[in-house]
């Protein structure tokens, strides 16, 4: 699925409703949903805060699919070139003194599995990937044995 959105907070909340009801519908674990969800908002925000300045009137696209092991995001923007993968990582540990914000980055990185940046036909192209793979096994111990 493909969305046209414009650059409000309000159309990064539709692709993420978008995501969740999708994966819902498809019986995606939601830890990892979640986590996509939280990676899709935090990369939606910046493209409509940074790249497109809140501009309502410019739009970026974001496509979302799912298979049996995968949940893939793709989102596009004509904003200035930025590659999120060369930003060196947060700190994982919280400082005090340091002003708030940064944390989307770090954020995205917790939750995905896969981010990959390239530069095509003038637009930003950013892919989260998240492998949803085998539910773990888990041993239960009987005490009797």
């Amino acid at each position: 699925m493909t969305l046209e959105l414009h650059a409000t907070p309000g159309d990064v909340m539709r692709a993420v409703e978008n995501l969740l009801e999708t994966g819902r519908a498809r019986q995606v674990p939601e830890q990892a949903l979640a986590g996509m969800a939280l990676a899709l908002e935090e990369c939606g925000s910046n493209i409509v805060n940074h790249a497109l300045h809140r501009d309502a009137c410019r739009t970026f696209r974001v496509t979302i699919g799912f298979t049996d092991q995968r949940i893939e995001v793709e989102l596009r923007d004509a904003g200035d070139a930025f590659d999120p993968t060369l930003v060196a990582a947060t700190e994982a540990e919280a400082d005090d003194d340091r002003p708030p914000g940064g944390w989307g980055l770090f954020l995205v990185r917790r939750n995905t599995d896969e981010i990959q940046y390239r530069r095509e036909h003038g637009e930003n192209v950013l892919r989260l990937s998240k492998n949803l793979g085998t539910r773990p096994v888990i041993a239960l111990h009987d005490e009797n044995q």
